[in-house]
């Protein structure tokens, strides 16, 4: 800011003494401009420099930097074409000094002042103010000239127009003017990396090569950067034409690459990327890998990843170490219980991840809060869970309640798993005297904490108070409902509610039929059994294992055993396929897998269904084959079941 002062108390004194203004003077005040993020004052300095002087290459570089810069590719490509334009007229008045600096050689005369003292173009308050100057249009570089200068540069691609061609650009004759086109392609281009404009990059690249211009690294290294944002497909590509022609990529363009890749979950290109870093400044490029290895459960890689983190000395940021917690702040797997050894591992953990946070001056974030006390719940800690939600409302709650819903969320999420619901209780009451807003998500945790109270009254009241605050329902607010109604065996009033469900758009899903089939399984209610069975056929909600289990069950706990051979191969067949008519349309299956003698063979086939994520066509496929060897004749369709078509006739 005391720049700024100096420069314009220097423009004042100008003024004053009738000082005029040279090309000099309004490249220096571009880049006050630019320093000041003025983009109103950019194009005030660009429309007087362009009434006062005849253009050249140097300042309509500047100009191309500046404009770039302050994010205005429009007017930067516009001022671009104009340059080409002098180019081709040639005699271009630049040279090098001793020193090695480029200038223009050509006589400059200082434009005098006729302004009053008082009037400065770096004037913020009044240039920020002017609405018209946010945007305004380049003068004396109408649309209809930039698009005559842009064909006949698409024409010095074409074979028959190659004389047309600049011999500047071509030949030796001026390399300075070459290097200067170059770097104004290379600031348009670098300027399109950062709004993700990829097809004026393209457009950029085609322009160079018609103008016989070579590419640099620091050209390929923006390319990446554009084209990165699209796949990593095109990155990689742009790259190989870059080893092509022995073109080494800067640390910046390798980072961009490994970051592209971790998005796109290659984590082994990804990897190669970042090791090839000689000198990483910023933890992104590994922020991302860390996010694509916690997304793959990909612990081991993320462990190699954090060790080459810490051995090149790149410094985290607080992204860092909220993917810490979420990669180690769990010890069990998603099946696995947790015991004493766990919960002690992970104290120690998240102490580790904390003591890294102290010793490189980081602090807690809101996010970072919420994943270290999602790691406490996964491992049931509630005691320390409820510590740490005391140290969130102190850091982040207080100062903004409207943090506060996630991480209550989140509190309230793993009290109700470990039924808790005293505490539940309490701490939302808690909440909303915080201001906290309870959300959708709020309101689906407390009617889930009812099933543990198992109060029907309790949920209709969370119910009703989660419409009146705008939030719609979803299928699992209703399916905590129906639990609390089938725990108190009133199936009457949890099939009505299914079919409200069902009557007022809401598409059910297998858990909210697997939980009333569960309980009907227990309490021997055939008649509920058969009903949810046609419900899901009619709703085309494919059944899954439990439901195969649940239904077999219920029929075999009341001494239907062929009903029940028959109900498990109707809904494996369900499951294996929409229609149930995969035997009929795949006959190798009856051969390879059902009827087989060969155990070996089988089971290997098995085991590849479930390498291949193919769970419930295996798991259909070892039903079919138990009822073969149990001795029942398969029913190759559904269709063809009694028991189905019995169900069909049904009035729900």
């Amino acid at each position: 800011m005391q720049n700024i002062i100096q420069a314009s108390r220097c423009l004042d004194l100008m003024e004053k003494k009738m000082v005029g203004k040279n090309e000099v003077t309004y490249i220096e005040l571009l880049k006050l401009a630019v320093l000041q993020k003025n983009l109103p004052a950019a194009h005030l300095i660009w429309q007087e420099y362009i009434k006062n002087y005849s253009m050249s290459i140097m300042a309509l570089d500047r100009f191309i930097w500046s404009f770039t810069r302050l994010g205005d590719l429009e007017s930067a490509y516009k001022i671009l074409l104009e340059m080409i334009s002098l180019a081709t007229r040639g005699n271009i008045p630049i040279a090098r000094t001793v020193h090695g600096k480029v200038y223009t050689n050509r006589l400059d005369i200082p434009v005098p002042s006729n302004k009053g003292p008082g009037s400065t173009m770096l004037d913020l308050k009044e240039n920020k103010k002017l609405d018209y100057c946010m945007h305004p249009p380049l003068m004396y570089i109408p649309d209809s000239i930039s698009a005559s200068i842009e064909q006949q540069i698409i024409c010095m691609g074409n074979k028959k127009a190659k004389s047309t061609e600049l011999a500047g650009l071509n030949g030796q004759k001026h390399p300075l003017l070459k290097k200067a086109l170059s770097r104004s392609f290379d600031d348009i281009i670098h300027g399109c990396a950062k709004q993700k404009n990829h097809m004026l990059a393209r457009k950029l690249m085609l322009q160079m090569t018609n103008l016989g211009l070579q590419p640099s690294r620091h050209t390929y290294n923006g390319i990446i950067k554009v084209v990165s944002h699209r796949s990593f497909g095109d990155a990689i590509r742009v790259l190989k034409k870059m080893q092509q022609k022995n073109l080494k990529p800067y640390d910046s363009t390798l980072a961009s690459l490994s970051i592209t890749c971790s998005k796109a979950l290659q984590l082994d290109l990804a990897e190669a990327f970042l090791n090839q870093i000689s000198e990483c400044l910023y933890p992104n490029p590994y922020n991302a890998l860390l996010a694509s290895c916690d997304q793959l459960n990909q612990l081991e890689r993320a462990i190699r990843v954090f060790a080459k983190m810490e051995q090149k000395k790149v410094l985290p940021n607080i992204r860092t170490c909220e993917l810490l917690f979420s990669l180690f702040g769990v010890v069990n797997g998603h099946y696995e219980d947790s015991d004493a050894l766990s919960k002690v591992d992970v104290a120690k953990r998240i102490n580790a991840i904390q003591k890294h946070m102290a010793n490189n001056g980081i602090q807690h974030s809101h996010l970072s809060m919420n994943k270290l006390m999602r790691a406490l719940g996964e491992e049931g800690m509630i005691k320390e869970l409820i510590q740490y939600l005391h140290v969130a409302e102190n850091l982040f709650i207080y100062r903004n309640p409207s943090l506060g819903t996630h991480m209550y969320n989140t509190v309230l999420h793993y009290l109700v798993e470990a039924k808790e619901s005293d505490t539940v209780i309490a701490i939302f009451k808690k909440m909303k005297l915080c201001g906290c807003h309870p959300d959708s998500e709020t309101y689906n945790i407390m009617i889930d904490c009812c099933t543990i109270l198992k109060s029907y009254r309790s949920a209709c009241l969370l119910l009703s108070m989660m419409i009146r605050k705008g939030f719609h329902p979803v299928i699992c607010t209703y399916n905590a409902i129906i639990e609390i109604l089938l725990e108190d065996e009133n199936f009457n009033e949890a099939l009505n509610l299914l079919k409200q469900v069902i009557l007022d758009g809401i598409q059910p899903d297998v858990l909210l039929f697997n939980t009333v089939l569960k309980e009907a399984c227990y309490k021997g209610r055939i008649d509920v059994i058969e009903f949810i069975v046609e419900c899901m056929r009619r709703e085309k909600v494919p059944p899954d294992t439990r439901t195969c289990g649940y239904v077999f069950s219920a029929y075999v706990d009341s001494g239907f055993h062929n009903t029940a051979i028959e109900a498990l191969q109707v809904l494996s067949l369900r499951m294996m396929s929409e229609d149930g008519n995969i035997l009929r349309e795949n006959t190798n299956f009856v051969n390879e897998f059902i009827l087989s003698e060969d155990v070996a063979v089988v089971e290997s086939q098995i085991l590849k269904l479930f390498e291949d994520s193919e769970d419930e066509l295996a798991i259909g496929l070892l039903n079919l084959r138990w009822c073969a060897i149990a001795g029942f004749p398969i029913c190759k369709s559904a269709d063809q079941s009694l028991w189905a078509k019995r169900l069909e006739g049904m009035q729900l």
